[in-house]
């Protein structure tokens, strides 16, 4: 599994979610409980993560859709 996106907006994972569905790469929520327990402040990033072999193309279709994919690192 790779990261390929962190925001506290969760405008911007929904929208990424849907994008890279649509092209048919699973996508994985991570710290979504996290996020609702802090009380929705975005004091917490939610992480989207992709297998290995789709990142190359999951990071292209953010790019092309201008989503900042937020990582540090």
């Amino acid at each position: 599994m790779k990261e390929i996106l962190r925001s506290t907006d969760p405008t911007v994972i929904a929208f990424a979610t849907a994008l890279l569905e649509g092209e048919g790469i699973t996508v994985f929520r991570l710290d979504v409980h996290m996020s609702i327990l802090e009380g929705g402040i975005g004091l917490w990033p939610q992480r989207l993560m992709v297998a290995e072999r789709d990142a190359f193309l999951a990071a292209a279709i953010l790019r092309d859709n201008e989503i900042d994919p937020g990582r540090s690192g």
